[in-house]
């Protein structure tokens, strides 16, 4: 029986394999420990840039730090069943490069919606020493903005699933609860519309880093495009 790992090309595989490994501390210590407080994500997830726990190592280590069992299997589900296809046209290391490029726009649009957050409640880009508020919901978005780090493949993900959907527009995907395939160019295009909705209606209870999606898109789409990178006509 041939491995199912037999055909994907080897920046994809090494970074399926390192998300695993990355991810198995994080079981360890969620079934040992108590506390909400997971101590693999508080060292490598990655903070504000103005929060005490924020450390220089974390905008590349976040992008190796997973939530949870759904959180990792839909990123190295994506990443296995588009990445493939994006690194056979860009080349190994144009697409190393590309999916570090998303993962690090990912946290930089992330990073400047919470300065604009930050800078709405408190007048500027960093929490001022005197200042004192007893509004609960601002105390709410300050303690989530500085206190909650983010993790996760997904902004470099996005970045993936732009590519593709750029490079294959007419690749057809079958997609859950539709039940005829649906061509790349319109899916993902409605995928990343629903991304703005979401980030924009910040909805309760939504814990999700959209804008960080949306930051791994844009970069996407910006270096698709600075590439002139382009499918086989078949695709097109």
């Amino acid at each position: 029986m041939q491995s199912p790992f037999a055909n994907v090309p080897p920046v994809v595989k090494n970074l399926l394999i390192i998300n695993i490994i990355c991810f198995l501390p994080s079981l360890f210590y969620s079934h040992n420990f108590s506390g909400d407080t997971d101590p693999i994500a508080s060292l490598f997830g990655v903070y504000y840039f103005n929060s005490p726990n924020f450390r220089v190592w974390q905008p590349i280590t976040y992008m190796f730090v997973h939530g949870g069992w759904a959180h990792i299997f839909f990123n190295m589900f994506a990443l296995y069943s588009f990445g493939g296809a994006v690194e056979y046209l860009m080349g190994s290391k144009r697409f190393l490069n590309f999916y570090f490029i998303c993962g690090l726009g990912a946290i930089a649009l992330q990073m400047l919606v919470q300065a604009y957050e930050v800078h709405a409640a408190t007048g500027g880009f960093t929490i001022p020493m005197n200042y004192a508020t007893n509004d609960p919901a601002v105390i709410a978005k300050l303690q989530a903005i500085y206190g909650a780090p983010m993790v996760g493949a997904s902004g470099s993900i996005f970045g993936v699933l732009i590519a593709f959907g750029m490079i294959y527009p007419n690749a057809e995907l079958m997609i859950l609860f539709i039940p005829v395939p649906v061509k790349a160019k319109y899916i993902i295009p409605v995928y990343v519309i629903f991304e703005l909705f979401l980030g924009v209606g910040q909805f309760g209870g939504d814990n999700v880093a959209h804008f960080a999606h949306l930051g791994g898109a844009l970069l996407g789409f910006i270096f698709v495009k600075l590439w002139h990178l382009q499918g086989p006509k078949y695709y097109n």
